[in-house]
């Protein structure tokens, strides 16, 4: 296959019973597009069939590919890992139960035409939709986290969060070659190096279903800010090698 234009990377745990779904949207849109694309799962130590049920879709979806860790080492290890391995000039990774559509996308592409080398999805920049209404408490606590992570590393960016972001080949290598969070707080990390490298950075408005079965919990909440502080200490010190 020629490189693809776009790399659609997928970290996976336990993600047996909403892959399928995520997958079949996945594929009834992109083959309906003019350019080309890989599908890459990276299965971050799964103990369900996640592995299993990609093997079986293989022969119906093009380009499907499977990135099988037998040990469970975090979102960010096996996001970093999926957008190394891939090799598309445009990389994004979205979440396995498929919250933002791929067709969210397409929206992407005239920002990449102005410029910008990264274009993150959020669910708070004016124009985002999310359905349901995320609990009262998790707005709080996403708030009140934001305007943390705003303050110690990515001030004007509303969302650092969302799991639907999408960089061009040069900055994933880049960037991705740097990061050194291995759980939650890898969004964060990979969009403040890229700041200090001086990358644009888009913040695009998506619509976001929201999945009760999510992974993250109070203490992913803490784990991130605890992290970010980890993040600017790292930055102050001059530990990336930003050169």
């Amino acid at each position: 296959m020629a490189r693809p234009f776009l790399s659609v990377i997928i970290p996976a745990y336990n993600e047996a019973k909403r892959l399928p779904l995520t997958l079949i949207d996945i594929d009834k849109h992109l083959e309906q597009q003019e350019y080309s694309y890989e599908i890459l799962i990276v299965d971050d130590g799964s103990t369900d069939d996640t592995a299993e049920i990609v093997n079986r879709f293989m022969p119906l979806i093009q380009n499907l590919k499977l990135i099988n860790n037998k040990e469970n080492r975090g979102k960010g290890a096996v996001v970093r890992q999926g957008m190394l391995a891939a090799k598309g000039t445009w990389r994004l990774f979205m979440d396995a139960d498929n919250s933002t559509s791929i067709v969210e996308f397409n929206k992407m592409i005239p920002y990449f035409k102005e410029g910008y080398e990264i274009v993150i999805g959020s669910r708070d920049a004016k124009g985002a939709r999310t359905l349901p209404a995320q609990p009262v408490y998790k707005r709080a606590l996403g708030n009140i986290g934001n305007l943390i992570i705003q303050t110690l590393l990515l001030p004007g960016i509303w969302d650092t969060q969302c799991g639907f972001k999408c960089f061009s080949d040069e900055t994933a290598e880049k960037i991705f070659h740097l990061t050194k969070i291995d759980r939650w707080g890898f969004d964060a990390e990979a969009l403040a190096i890229a700041k200090a490298l001086g990358y644009k950075i888009k913040e695009m408005p998506i619509f976001w279903v929201n999945d009760p079965r999510t992974h993250v919990s109070l203490k992913t909440y803490l784990q991130v800010l605890a992290e970010t502080v980890k993040i600017r200490w790292w930055l102050w010190r001059k530990t990336y090698n930003l050169n």
